[in-house]
């Protein structure tokens, strides 16, 4: 995974289109998912960075919503998984079916394929299906019987996961949770947004009445224009001090990866995208740190999850000063 150019200059009606673009995706998803407002933009900065999703909460939290809601909104070919602990790795991929009139095996391409996958309780599934998504996550490609298939550009996973301490689950291994940009918890809504919710609900299915309000090609633009945001060596320097910290932290086992630090640097680049600037300010990498950073860590203490990693490093964040000078 390799850095694109920091800085380049480019025709300001372009970058404003993919900024009005990227604002029409959180106000598309906004329409169905009501008081979530930091938590839908957290997905579209992970998704203009190209990057991936993960979901934590109990169920009937409206994790599953929001992630329909960024699916219908981003356009494109959608696939819907269920985890389940009978799934296989081959009912994600694909596989090769014999055809008797060719006399050879045909290649059926499996859910992947295709431009944004939800994955509804990804930790529901057991650790040979999980790891069937490691590849797809990591390369755009998936290979089956030794013959490489690229995925659609662009490729977006959304998943959920319940808590751990639910029945039937498996918890994801540390390499799939850094295949994840941004890993969040929605908590409880508020008693005035939770009566919005159901009378909505009481009168149509919301989700399904959202168009898409950008293409693949425009979302590929956008993830352009966001890579190009300006980041400046102070803030670059800053970003990689935050990730250095996670590693000597006596709370911490297993601090945060280069991946973990190239993926916050592009999310807060496309945070400022998100916000109408042509460059990255520290707080953009101090909004990001924590669902970036967060589930990346391995705790002393065995703790994990969204919550508990985004305490810690808000921890870490107070012991890092922001020098600009």
């Amino acid at each position: 995974m390799t850095a694109g150019p920091l800085h380049v200059v480019e025709d300001p009606i372009e970058r404003r289109a993919a900024a009005h673009l990227a604002r029409g995706l959180v106000e598309g998803v906004e329409r169905v998912v009501h008081g979530r407002r930091h938590s839908v933009e957290l997905v579209a900065c992970a998704v203009l960075a190209g990057g991936h999703v993960l979901i934590e909460d109990v169920p009937g939290s409206g994790k599953t919503t929001l992630a329909r809601a960024v699916a219908r909104t981003l356009g494109g070919t959608f696939r819907r998984v269920q985890g389940t602990a009978d799934l296989l790795p081959a009912d994600i991929t694909g596989s090769g079916v014999w055809e008797p009139d060719e006399h050879g095996f045909t290649f059926v391409p499996g859910p992947l394929f295709a431009h944004v996958v939800l994955v509804d309780e990804l930790n529901r599934t057991p650790p040979r299906t999980q790891s069937a998504f490691m590849e797809a996550m990591d390369e755009a490609a998936v290979t089956v019987d030794g013959v490489r298939h690229p995925l659609p550009d662009p490729f977006v996973v959304l998943a959920t996961q319940n808590p751990l301490e639910q029945f039937g689950t498996y918890p994801l291994p540390e390499g799939q949770l850094d295949r994840f940009a941004v890993a969040l918890s929605l908590g409880p809504n508020d008693p005035a947004t939770e009566r919005r919710v159901v009378r909505e609900q009481l009168e149509s299915a919301t989700v399904d009445d959202l168009t898409p309000v950008l293409s693949p090609a425009e979302l590929s633009g956008a993830r352009l224009q966001a890579r190009r945001t300006h980041l400046s060596e102070p803030v670059l320097d800053y970003a990689v001090r935050v990730v250095e910290a996670t590693r000597g932290h006596p709370a911490v086992a297993v601090g945060a990866s280069t991946r973990a630090a190239l993926v916050l640097v592009r999310t807060a680049q496309a945070r400022a995208l998100l916000d109408g600037r042509d460059h990255v300010l520290p707080d953009d990498v101090k909004a990001l740190a924590g669902p970036v950073l967060g589930h990346r860590l391995v705790r002393h203490d065995g703790q994990g999850g969204p919550v508990h990693g985004q305490r810690l490093v808000a921890e870490i964040l107070a012991g890092v000063a922001v020098t600009l000078a």
